[in-house]
């Protein structure tokens, strides 16, 4: 009986380890750089952008607080994998290699990868091919880098890495072009001091996404922001945030 009453309580105590990774109510602690216009930026101290607002909302729809850690973009993967934050939220594509290691949020938002060159350069540029010969920035670590790399002519560009914003890279007339997300592309070439302009169509339509350990906790929360997530697109929440900082909805492939 002893050994029954042993084994019932052991058993109780996983329950309710499980029960509490599910229903906890703590703070989700999310990870950015802080540097990538207009998804996550700092101007004049505060912290904003699209992500931020996101979160924010998905918050407030789970009745927990969140709190944002800043770093190098290419430091966000490895903080996640050591459980320091508990997700990423600095528009993390979905890729076969990332799927290995992570559990992904459904996708919250649908790009693509645009190239974007100063101004009387887009006549030559007309896509990937067109690199060939040419010093190209972008994120180092990001999706656009292994996009980069994985052309056929990729040993024939000049791919360039950077942490911070694309455009200072290019105000310096350091790079023949760069490439970033499509919906970023419109908001560098506003607010960049240089004539600058889109170089062909977006390629490889990219799907961001919220990456959580593969772990039981981490499954728990990907399935509460999924339920978040969801809430927040049948209310219009999630297109008022999207309308709001870039005039159009990103979050739909319609």
């Amino acid at each position: 009986m002893l050994r029954k009453a042993i084994l019932a309580a052991a058993a109780m105590a996983v329950i309710g380890n499980s029960a509490y990774a599910q229903e906890s109510t703590g703070p989700i602690t999310v990870g950015m750089s802080g540097g990538y216009f207009p998804f996550t930026f700092v101007r004049q101290g505060e912290l904003q952008g699209f992500e931020i607002d996101l979160m924010n909302a998905i918050g407030e729809e789970l009745g927990r607080e969140i709190e944002f850690e800043t770093m190098s973009f290419s430091g966000l993967i490895g903080a996640l994998e050591a459980g320091r934050i508990d997700t990423v939220a600095n528009q993390i594509t979905i890729t076969p290699e990332r799927e290995e290691a992570f559990v992904f949020s459904d996708p919250y938002v649908i790009d693509g990868a645009q190239i974007v060159t100063r101004e009387g350069n887009e006549a030559t540029i007309s896509g990937p091919e067109d690199l060939s010969g040419k010093s190209v920035a972008v994120n180092l670590g990001s999706n656009f880098e292994d996009l980069l790399r994985e052309l056929p002519n990729a040993d024939q560009i000049d791919i360039r890495t950077y942490e911070s914003n694309i455009e200072q890279d290019t105000a310096l007339g350091r790079v023949d072009a760069f490439v970033l997300d499509r919906v970023s592309s419109a908001q560098v070439i506003k607010e960049s001091p240089l004539p600058l302009a889109l170089a062909g169509q977006p390629f490889s339509e990219i799907r961001n996404a919220y990456p959580f350990r593969d772990d039981e906790e981490g499954r728990a929360l990907r399935d509460r922001v999924n339920a978040a997530l969801d809430t927040l697109r049948e209310d219009g929440t999630l297109t008022e945030i999207s309308q709001k900082w870039f005039d159009a909805d990103i979050t739909s492939s319609e």
